[in-house]
């Protein structure tokens, strides 16, 4: 997961298996903000979040 919150730094917050198949990450950010951030999957393939709750232009977007 890259984003505005690790300078679009990828490697800084990878998702890890959970049981259930699925792959998480905690990202901990400031209250009342915003952020835009992609998924990196292998072959430089980035893709968005089809559930985040905005999109800013190509990124997915989160207020917290």
């Amino acid at each position: 997961m890259v984003g505005d919150f690790n300078d679009w730094q990828p490697g800084v917050h990878t998702l890890t298996p959970r049981k259930d198949g699925h792959r998480a990450v905690t990202v901990v950010l400031p209250s009342a903000s915003a952020h835009s951030f992609r998924y990196l999957a292998a072959g430089d393939y980035w893709f968005n979040d089809e559930n985040a709750e905005a999109q800013d232009g190509a990124n997915s977007r989160v207020h917290t």
